[in-house]
């Protein structure tokens, strides 16, 4: 990947990477506003602004190496966790899940809304799919309104795609996860005290399954449940970009 077409990504990716982001976060603190605990929204973290969610290490210079590392193949990054309070919702445990679940619940329906207007595009001008795949069909310059259309929807592929990985990878069962979280607030309280116990081992168990994929958790079921989640809002095989 030579410096031009990383550029190119980059300028693609990072507004739908930080409307992601953003609006996963600020999902959290909403909830857990009207749920009892209004202590995003005192931090001033219930806002679209980006600079209150950014996180250097997360949300930039994660997000750039791994695209350059990986070559594209894989970049995931973060912001700032919204700070919730859970012992001041109304209902600690049930309330949770709700605070937990409106993350990935916001990253999905931003994923159906931006695969909505990627088929609207396509459908009034279907030929712009030509010049959607790398290295194929006719030249972009040669189609005015491709030279406008064809970045906004490279960038709503992109918006479908890291919302898609977002939404499913936060749902894994494993705190500090969100999934993790919903699973604590579901399980009776015995299991659920006992789940919760594993959340300062967490993360090194979400990297095992990833990296070292045994079993095939990634490689055979999260990438596939993706692929297939973005094939049905896009109505387009992801492969195809």
């Amino acid at each position: 990947m030579d410096i031009n077409t990383i550029v190119q990504q980059i300028s693609i990716s990072a507004i739908p990477i930080l409307l992601a982001v953003i609006l996963h976060e600020v999902a959290h603190g909403w909830v857990a506003n009207r749920r009892g605990d209004p202590t995003a929204r005192m931090m001033g973290r219930l806002t679209l602004n980006p600079l209150p969610h950014i996180d250097l290490i997360g949300t930039i210079m994660m997000p750039i190496f791994l695209l350059i590392a990986t070559k594209g193949s894989f970049v995931f990054g973060y912001a700032k966790p919204v700070p919730v309070n859970f012992m001041n919702l109304r209902r600690p445990k049930e309330d949770m899940i709700w605070v937990a679940g409106a993350g990935p619940a916001t990253n999905l329906l931003l994923a159906i809304a931006c695969g909505a207007l990627f088929r609207l595009i396509v459908a009034i001008n279907p030929n712009l799919i030509l010049h959607l795949r790398p290295g194929t069909g006719p030249s972009v310059w040669s189609d005015p309104v491709a030279i406008i259309l064809v970045p906004v929807l490279l960038m709503l592929f992109e918006a479908v795609k890291w919302n898609v990985v977002l939404a499913v990878f936060n749902m894994i069962p494993i705190p500090p996860l969100d999934g993790g979280r919903v699973m604590v607030g579901l399980l009776p309280d015995r299991q659920s005290a006992a789940w919760a116990s594993i959340e300062p081992f967490g993360f090194f168990i979400i990297i095992a399954l990833v990296f070292l994929d045994p079993l095939g958790f990634w490689s055979q079921i999260l990438s596939p449940l993706i692929m297939n989640i973005m094939m049905w809002i896009l109505g387009v095989s992801p492969f195809f970009f």
